[in-house]
């Protein structure tokens, strides 16, 4: 991936599993808030790197009054464990999809909606704007706080073996591991596929034992956890667009001094749109370097899968499940599906 302007304490972080910006030990006066943000992904991922620099500028102009230690690669627990802990008020602060967000608020998931998104500007509307919005305010009542900017985690794409993807009748049969959600898997039942639900740290040896036949994920993602040592293919499908939440503990968040909250605020939120940078200059870049692992790409033509999709029923299947307003938020910035 290459060292970016905003991957200088990596090296700290993969060292000790966390970056802890007070070091190790922290004597009593050095601050009077100290956060502690959870996450699962790699310490490399942009997203790690990305809240190492807000921890650091959350310290520095807060004129040391807070701050926050961020602990990734799932040093804390995994996904769901990690979500029961920002709940509990354990952590402060968490970051992942809105596929297990969707847990506790349905309407989280909508923006895996499958080949929903052409490009990036009908991404930045949804989520910026409308739909985002309402998907936020359903946090509140489950005693959660949603910053304003999703972090990008990309678009996902199809990794196989041996097998290359270029129409929906491709995937029949073909066993993908999908992560643990109704959407995704039906997503690929519709094309005939055979999903496998299992959690991100498995994986890699499914991979490698041939459990799946392959993967969907980011280039990004991709990229940080080797999938090129067992994958040998990549079809870039864009058939998903996913990002991740920063939730806060509701009391955590309310309880912060009203300057503190702001600046902790602005912060984070600056540093996703600096993130969203990061990824898009990352994936201009990582085709390259992951062809001259071996890998080979081949391009697909979206709209077969989404006419598949929508002759099959999946969209209106998904329209009466989130119901009319975030369906109607949705089209508002993509266009109709149905």
């Amino acid at each position: 991936m290459g060292i970016s302007r905003r991957s200088f304490n990596t090296s700290v972080a993969a060292g000790l599993g966390a970056t802890i910006i007070s070091g190790l030990s922290r004597p009593s006066w050095a601050a009077e808030t100290v956060l502690k943000f959870g996450h699962g992904f790699p310490l490399v991922h942009p997203l790690h790197v990305g809240l190492v620099a807000a921890a650091e500028r959350i310290k520095t102009e807060s004129g040391g009054r807070v701050e926050m230690e961020v602990y990734g690669n799932s040093q804390l627990g995994g996904d769901s464990q990690l979500l029961s802990q920002v709940r509990a008020g354990s952590i402060d602060f968490f970051t992942t999809g809105g596929l297990l967000l969707s847990t506790l608020v349905p309407v989280a998931s909508i923006n895996g909606m499958g080949f929903a998104f052409p490009s990036y500007d009908e991404v930045w509307k949804a989520m910026d704007g409308n739909l985002g919005a309402l998907i936020r305010s359903e946090f509140e009542p489950v005693g959660l706080h949603v910053l304003e900017r999703m972090w990008d985690n990309g678009y996902r794409q199809v990794s196989s073996g041996d097998r290359e993807i270029n129409r929906p009748d491709d995937l029949a049969n073909f066993k993908i591991r999908v992560p643990v959600s109704p959407l995704y898997v039906s997503l690929f039942e519709a094309f005939g596929a055979v999903p496998v639900s299992m959690n991100l740290a498995e994986v890699y040896t499914a991979l490698q034992t041939r459990v799946v036949d392959g993967q969907e994920n980011s280039l990004v993602l991709f990229d940080s956890v080797k999938y090129a040592e067992v994958q040998k293919r990549i079809s870039l499908t864009n058939h998903v667009w996913d990002g991740s939440w920063v939730v806060a503990n509701g009391n955590t968040w309310k309880g912060l001094p009203d300057d503190m909250r702001k600046l902790v605020g602005d912060i984070i939120n600056d540093e996703a749109m600096k993130q969203r940078q990061e990824v898009a200059r990352l994936n201009s870049e990582l085709r390259t370097k992951i062809e001259g692992q071996g890998v080979v790409f081949n391009e697909t033509d979206p709209e077969l899968f989404r006419a598949k999709l929508k002759d099959s029923g999946f969209y209106q299947r998904w329209a009466a499940e989130y119901g009319e307003k975030p369906w109607a938020l949705l089209e508002e910035s993509v266009g109709k599906l149905g």
